[in-house]
């Protein structure tokens, strides 16, 4: 059984504005300690994966600066895709490269941006579900035992009579929801938070992949016809460009009778806020956690970062503040996730110098 590793490293992070830009994005930045995010989901590879057997999914954009973060994984590993068209086609792609190399390879899906602590922990869960889906072909998931109503993560409710080895069948996916209803989700006790990293075989989900989602099989047969030709660049640049926009959650998992979950009962967060920052950072007497050179009075459970000039909050709480060189944030804490819509007031009005 051959483990492979891919990491899903595309997006820009937009609710991690004005940090986080198209050249710079999230999974490229130092959020949490001493290394980029990419380079601790690298790192925490080590002991199961080979690092030539690690690939890495981006852009043109960010190709260079990821190859420069991580020196260990091959050039080749990072794979370019010409055009963004969600995780469907990108989970695809990588499968039709790594079956050149193994068609019952067991490849786990991963994106670039989570922390998580327990590493050994994280091994364990990984191993145990790499096992059951090379035997029994189906698609595992990892779902994460909610500690909180939250309405940043999609949910997945389970059977829990119904399972081998502690791995459960998977009996519906559930968007994000508003906080009565993530209320209603923890107190079930089914309800687990999708983590959005996979494990499965390579022919497991090709072949569903050729079930579920015919026309993108038809596009990925054409770009493994020519992955080995001069031709392989202008095919793949046409066929992506006809690929729908599709997540693998609304084309794959959510339809496909073999999906299963196993519990993740390790630390992790996907760090999809800035408030989810504020949480992991450690804080000061007042509840603060300050980031650089700060002033502050009467000023509580506030997140501050300014490592570039001098900053002075004073007479405020549950603030976050982000100061950088070229733009400055101000939101409140429970206000985090709306970060996003500056990313798209900034597109629609052609600010592209803070983007």
């Amino acid at each position: 059984m051959k483990l492979y590793a891919v990491i899903m490293a595309g997006g820009i992070g937009s609710r991690f504005w004005p940090r986080s830009k198209e050249k710079t994005p999230k999974q490229l930045l130092k959020i949490i300690g001493e290394n980029t995010m990419i380079q601790d989901t690298v790192k925490r590879l080590g002991g199961i994966v080979e690092n030539e057997d690690v690939y890495i999914i981006t852009n043109k954009v960010q190709k260079n600066e990821i190859i420069k973060q991580l020196p260990q994984i091959p050039v080749e590993n990072v794979i370019v895709e010409p055009f963004g068209r969600n995780t469907a086609a990108c989970i695809g792609f990588a499968s039709v490269m790594i079956e050149q190399k193994a068609k019952d390879g067991i490849t786990m899906i991963l994106p670039a941006d989570h922390i998580i602590t327990d590493v050994e922990e994280f091994h364990s869960t990984i191993k145990r579900a790499a096992k059951f889906a090379y035997e029994s072909k189906g698609l595992v998931t990892i779902g994460i035992k909610p500690s909180r109503p939250e309405t940043g993560y999609g949910y997945i409710q389970i059977d829990e009579n119904v399972h081998k080895d502690d791995i459960f069948k998977v009996l519906s996916f559930a968007e994000k929801p508003n906080y009565s209803t993530a209320v209603r989700f923890l107190e079930s006790g089914d309800f687990f938070w999708n983590s959005g990293m996979f494990i499965w075989r390579v022919d497991a989900i090709i072949e569903e992949i050729k079930l579920l989602m015919p026309e993108l099989y038809e596009g990925l047969e054409k770009i493994k016809g020519d992955i080995n030709s001069t031709k392989f660049e202008s095919t793949l640049t046409k066929v992506y460009g006809l690929l729908k926009n599709i997540s693998i959650d609304y084309g794959i998992m959510e339809k496909s009778k073999k999906v299963h979950l196993i519990k993740g009962e390790f630390s992790w967060s996907d760090v999809g806020s800035w408030e989810e920052v504020y949480q992991l950072t450690p804080k000061n007497d007042d509840g603060n956690a300050i980031v650089g050179n700060a002033f502050t009075q009467m000023t509580a459970d506030s997140y501050v970062y300014s490592p570039d000039k001098f900053a002075a909050v004073i007479g405020v709480e549950n603030l976050i503040v982000i100061n950088t060189k070229d733009a400055l944030l101000v939101c409140r804490r429970d206000q985090a996730q709306e970060v996003k819509k500056i990313v798209d007031y900034l597109k629609i009005n052609k600010m592209n110098e803070h983007l």
